[in-house]
């Protein structure tokens, strides 16, 4: 993997108690959409997955949303997206979101994002995938996570032959280029897609 073409998002279907979310959610959009890299992302219309995809649509962007049937209506599906792609369920959502995906960002969400990250997490963790993952701990939201995982860590339950390798930044602008540095030279683990197919 040489380049970061399509990232895949994990965020809210809601917009969050501090707006830094939403507009963290717009800047990314933004930037997403002034560098060429296509969205992929849960599909809906609404909280911070509707301000990211549709600032990026706002700027010439490309997004695919991939939703299962039943989140259909309550998660209102984005109008205007390039590709739409309508899953049996939340196991065929997240198998066809890590196919068309080079990489990956979670912004501040819910159970369902935290849920999306950290099987990502696991399936790198156990080897199955090298594509990079990445935390972008608006307004300190993923400290909670970090200080979890370092206490993991700190008891014995991570180890050093399958250490969590994910990226951690502050700043909107520096997601990117963090993606891109990680993905450098990188190539994908045998078997990625049969293995995560399986999930």
């Amino acid at each position: 993997m040489s380049s970061i073409r399509a990232v895949c998002v994990y965020c809210g279907s809601s917009a969050g108690a501090d707006p830094a979310f939403a507009a963290a959610a717009r800047a990314l959009g933004k930037i997403f959409a002034d560098n060429g890299v296509r969205l992929v992302y849960g599909g809906g219309s609404v909280g911070m997955m509707g301000a990211l995809a549709g600032s990026v649509l706002a700027h010439g962007g490309n997004v695919t949303g991939i939703i299962p049937e039943f989140l259909v209506n309550k998660e209102h599906l984005l109008p205007g997206a390039q590709e739409i792609v309508v899953t049996r369920d939340m196991h065929e959502r997240k198998r066809v979101m890590f196919e068309k995906a080079d990489g990956f960002v979670a912004l501040p969400g819910g159970i369902g994002t935290l849920e999306e990250l950290v099987e990502q997490l696991t399936w790198a963790q156990l080897g199955r995938h090298r594509k990079p993952i990445l935390l972008a701990n608006i307004a300190g939201f993923w400290d909670p996570l970090c200080e979890l995982i370092d206490h993991m860590n700190a008891l014995g339950f991570l180890h050093a032959t399958s250490r969590l390798n994910h990226l951690i930044v502050h700043k909107v602008e520096d997601i990117l280029p963090a993606l891109r540095e990680a993905a450098r030279d990188v190539e994908p683990a045998t078997g990625d897609a049969a293995v995560l197919g399986r999930m």
